[in-house]
């Protein structure tokens, strides 16, 4: 039980008080959830490190409000109650209100999370995920913009995963000056279904370090320990925080941060998102101390390393794969798994017994195709005009097999169809795209 003694925040610089400057600081904070006093103390560092009195936060209406604001954009399956998005937004006042009535009087009770299998690109496995019920998002949602800055403000900055302001191309930015300083051998470790392994107990006692509402804490339980429904059958997660669920980013970055923070205390480069990391050493006898080292603190941790995925390499020599890019020879292009997926989504879009004209086809290729690029252009300059010869193949291909003809588009049909034809029907060319953006840059 806390005290008004416990609650009051410590003194702040006097420039922390002027209205608004303190939300420019924290500006993907949610302010229903936060406000400036409370931002304030964050800033300055609240007595013990300890918040207390969180959960009327949690509960409030605009809060939850803006949670749901956020579960509507993102869509997403139904889950166990079969209720969908646009069905719960039918009735969202009293949906919320119902939500914020039982997290108050503290009869809020999470429902089971429905699980579902996707394929791995490239591979036979498939990756579990959780999808909560609406209901449950929701009132995920409303706990993490209460979570999130108090853990935020200390993470590391080699985290780059689920985190505000941060993505995929800052860590691979950041590879790429670090292979570029020296950094050659490289730590690439994977922990073996994450995940599904994080454990409940050791979890909550670091979510413990820093937030002292039993109250809060128990709901966190309270979503780790949901049933988890696999078909027809359904049983209690005994570890883990499913993929899927609004909650697990945070979690997830939670328990690894002590990790990030051994690391940084090292003084060695990691670049990590979410359950991806690598490690890039100058030699190879520190890049051994390092696994050596990563080894240890994930057994301790009641986690365990893929043991054929974990290794240390090259990255002259052998190379590595990171967030879909493979880095070898002082380069970098698309990892085989991310070319053979952009190659079926394209294979899937242009079935040869589709029946829709060339304009449709390639209305419906070229946002595949723009998407791809976006986030691989930084790419060696070969991959694109492979790839784009590939797409007219297939193209080729499709229109050969409308006039009676057989096998790949090559040879006359080159001639029937030249490149210069395909330009005028609209279809994106991910080597134009790559000139143009090369220019811009130069610009």
């Amino acid at each position: 039980m806390s005290t008004p003694q416990e609650n009051r925040p410590s003194a702040v610089p006097a420039t922390a008080q002027q209205g608004g400057e303190v939300y420019g600081r924290w500006p993907w904070v949610e302010p229903a959830a936060w406000t400036q006093r409370m931002l304030t103390a964050l800033e300055a560092g609240v007595k013990g490190g300890m918040w207390f009195r969180l959960i009327d936060k949690v509960w409030s209406l605009p809060n939850l409000g803006a949670s749901y604001g956020k579960v509507a954009a993102n869509r997403g399956a139904a889950g166990v109650d079969h209720v969908s998005v646009p069905q719960y937004g039918e009735h969202l006042d009293e949906n919320l209100r119902r939500g914020h009535e039982h997290l108050r009087t503290g009869n809020y009770r999470p429902q089971a999370v429905r699980r579902v299998y996707i394929a791995k690109p490239g591979s036979r496995e498939q990756r579990p995920l959780g999808i909560p019920t609406v209901q449950d998002r929701v009132v995920q949602g409303a706990l993490r913009h209460v979570l999130e800055p108090i853990f935020e403000k200390d993470f590391a900055a080699h985290s780059y995963g689920f985190r505000p302001g941060r993505g995929c191309k800052d860590g691979l930015r950041r590879v790429d000056q670090l292979l570029k300083q020296g950094y050659r051998y490289v730590v690439d470790a994977d922990l073996k279904s994450y995940f599904d392994t994080i454990p409940h107990d050791r979890l909550l006692a670091r979510l413990r370090q820093k937030v002292a509402d039993g109250r809060v804490l128990a709901l966190v339980e309270a979503f780790l320990k949901a049933g988890i429904m696999d078909g027809l059958r359904e049983w209690e997660a005994e570890a883990g925080a499913p993929q899927g669920a609004v909650l697990s980013p945070l979690l997830s970055n939670i328990y690894l941060d002590p990790l990030d923070q051994h690391m940084a205390g090292q003084g060695w480069e990691m670049v990590r998102y979410a359950d991806d990391f690598v490690v890039l050493c100058r030699s190879a006898e520190e890049a051994q101390r390092v696994l050596e080292v990563i080894q240890d603190w994930v057994a301790q941790a009641g986690l365990s390393l893929h043991p054929t995925k974990t290794r240390i390499v090259d990255a002259e020599t052998v190379g590595f794969d990171f967030l879909g890019y493979h880095f070898q020879y002082g380069k970098h292009w698309p990892r085989k798994k991310s070319l053979a997926k952009l190659k079926d989504n394209v294979r899937a879009k242009r079935k040869r017994t589709a029946g829709r004209s060339l304009p449709c086809i390639i209305a419906d290729l070229n946002p595949t195709l723009r998407g791809w690029f976006g986030y691989f252009q930084h790419s060696t300059r070969t991959t694109f005009r492979r790839l784009d010869q590939w797409v007219r193949m297939r193209l080729r291909s499709v229109l050969r097999k409308r006039q009676g003809g057989h096998g790949r588009g090559t040879g006359l049909s080159h001639q029937r169809w030249p490149n210069a034809f395909f330009a005028e029907h609209g279809l994106y060319s991910l080597v134009m795209a790559h000139e143009t953006a090369c220019q811009s840059c130069r610009g």
